[in-house]
């Protein structure tokens, strides 16, 4: 069990990941957060993390720090998405090791597994087939990350976690049109149609892929709950073990933002992976399970969003 006075470096503590583990320690009474903005620590710079872990001597690490995106960024940037998340996982990853950090969490991602995988999608899956060609340069770095942790246990006898997360969503996300995931550029959308009073909302794809989507908050309760078991697997899924179409979704949103139009699927963009549903088998087994229904967490992340835009109207 972690102690609540023991030091935990959340690295990318501004992002979507990173901030929701900050607000669940915060929530779960550890008085002992590191932090550190990249204007402080640039984690490509291996000098930087090196000193940085030397330091602060922290008792856990957990890697949320990543370049991230959706089908758009991974597809224009493979090169970027690949290069800067290799630099922040092999900096972190190895000064953790040399610093004799107890336990580190790696978060991963969903897109490690093969377009074509089994569904649901097992751990073991990893490595069985093609990888998805719109996001397969930021796969491949989180692959590399998982394995580095795994080599890393192997050979030096370290306890370093891999948590792969589903599709995740809610406060401090991207809601960026260009580089934002499926779930916030449809909250964006379909917000600022019924802001315009628009008839219709264009949408990627013919609607039928499907997905599974995850509260970030929930991921933090996830993260922690590993952090704090005694024996874990190397690598986990983390999800819901729930998929929903990305037609039905625009239709959720659609319902809770409160907008009247209708939806024009554009079918001469890509729909990526047909579908990603993680098996949950492992981490329900332990004893932990989501707590955050899609709709509520829909509800909650459009209520920050809008929120946040009355702030910005007021700044």
């Amino acid at each position: 069990m972690m102690d609540r006075s023991a030091k935990i470096y959340v690295a990318g503590h501004t992002g979507l990941a990173g901030s929701s583990f900050v607000r669940e320690l915060t929530r779960q009474g550890y008085s002992n957060v590191l932090l550190k903005t990249r204007q402080e620590v640039d984690l490509m710079d291996e000098e930087a993390v090196a000193q940085l872990m030397a330091e602060e001597k922290p008792d856990y690490v957990i890697v949320a720090a990543a370049k991230v995106g959706g089908i758009l960024a991974n597809n224009t940037y493979p090169a970027d998405f690949l290069y800067e998340n290799l630099k922040i996982e092999l900096n972190l990853i190895h000064h953790a090791y040399l610093n004799h950090v107890k336990r580190l969490l790696f978060l991963g991602s969903s897109c490690i597994y093969p377009k074509l995988c089994p569904q649901p999608i097992r751990e073991e899956y990893l490595l069985t087939g093609a990888l998805e060609p719109t996001n397969e340069a930021y796969a491949l770095a989180k692959i590399s990350g998982l394995k580095l942790c795994q080599s890393y246990n192997r050979q030096y006898g370290t306890r370093f976690i891999s948590a792969m997360p589903t599709n995740l969503y809610g406060i401090n996300d991207n809601f960026d049109l260009e580089t934002s995931h499926v779930l916030p550029a449809l909250i964006r959308k379909v917000h600022e149609a019924k802001l315009t009073g628009a008839k219709d909302v264009t949408l990627w794809g013919t609607g039928t892929a499907r997905r599974e989507f995850l509260f970030v908050d929930d991921l933090a309760r996830a993260g922690l709950f590993l952090l704090n078991a005694e024996n874990p697997p190397e690598v986990l899924n983390v999800g819901v073990g729930e998929d929903i179409s990305i037609r039905d979704l625009a239709e959720l949103i659609r319902q809770i933002v409160g907008f009247d139009g209708t939806f024009v699927f554009d079918t001469n963009k890509p729909d990526g992976t047909p579908q990603k549903l993680l098996d949950m088998s492992l981490l329900h087994e332990m004893g932990w399970k989501a707590q955050t229904s899609l709709e509520d967490g829909i509800r909650h992340t459009y209520q920050w969003y809008v929120s946040q835009q009355a702030s910005h109207a007021l700044s």
